[in-house]
């Protein structure tokens, strides 16, 4: 039995975890962190990880940024791993919760998604082969109450996209105030904000007369839910250190 500790628990996708917990019999959660403490479901809310009196082996934090940091403090002070699954994180908290893999497990990936870092691993592979002879640019879609723009997995996409090109990758966001050629190691990123679309991602490969394209279309939240438990059960009696969907998916 996996115990968790969520953060995020009345949030839509804290709702969502809930759910499939309850039809887990691997997994429990013993205590939700909110700033909503309306008790949904049957276990207790807590407005701060300082009233928290239950023993977790993980915390998922399906939050905000906001919540960032006292979530790894109290994963840092307890020993607790922590799975950050947090969207719209800065520079500067990301690099904090690679850090703090150094103290506890700690598992973080901008998309939670098996299929996304499925689509990551190939789009990887096809750079290997294709970088010399084609284009490559991202579009991502998604509702349009996201606030940020490009959405993080699309540059978690650009990231991986760049670790694998043989020259340095220049990321190339709005293309309207520039007259100019596109350049051979450009790495296009568009986002597109509209009605429900709950996330989208489309990796396009333009070459001379043919055209590879690899997609991943979410069609709910429940994609990245499944994804956040798989990482707690995986994460379960590991030891220090920075984890992501690659191990999981090993």
């Amino acid at each position: 039995m996996t115990n968790i500790i969520l953060s995020g628990c009345n949030g839509k996708m804290g709702q969502v975890i809930t759910r499939l917990c309850q039809e887990d019999e691997a997994i429990n959660i013993v205590c939700g962190v909110d700033i909503n403490t309306e008790k949904k479901s049957d276990y207790p809310v807590y407005s701060s990880y300082n009233d928290i009196k239950e023993k977790a082996d993980v915390i998922i934090d399906f939050s905000h940024p906001s919540n960032l940091n006292p979530s790894m403090e109290y994963a840092i002070r307890t020993n607790t791993a922590i799975i950050v699954a947090t969207t719209g994180l800065s520079k500067e908290q990301i690099d904090y919760v690679k850090a703090s893999g150094e103290k506890i497990p700690v598992f973080y990936s901008a998309n939670m998604s098996l299929g996304i870092n499925l689509i990551i691993s190939l789009v990887k592979k096809a750079v290997a082969i294709l970088e010399d002879n084609f284009d490559i640019e991202i579009i991502e879609k998604h509702h349009n109450q996201k606030i940020d723009a490009p959405s993080g997995t699309a540059i978690m996409i650009a990231d991986a996209i760049k670790e694998e090109m043989k020259e340095e990758a220049e990321y190339v966001y709005d293309r309207h105030s520039v007259r100019e050629k596109r350049k051979k190691k450009e790495i296009g990123i568009s986002a597109v904000r509209g009605g429900t679309i709950v996330g989208e991602h489309q990796v396009l490969f333009a070459g001379n007369d043919e055209q590879i394209e690899f997609k991943h279309t979410a069609t709910s939240k429940e994609v990245f839910a499944v994804g956040a438990i798989k990482a707690a059960k995986f994460l379960c009696g590991k030891g220090e250190g920075l984890y992501n969907m690659s191990d999981l998916m090993e």
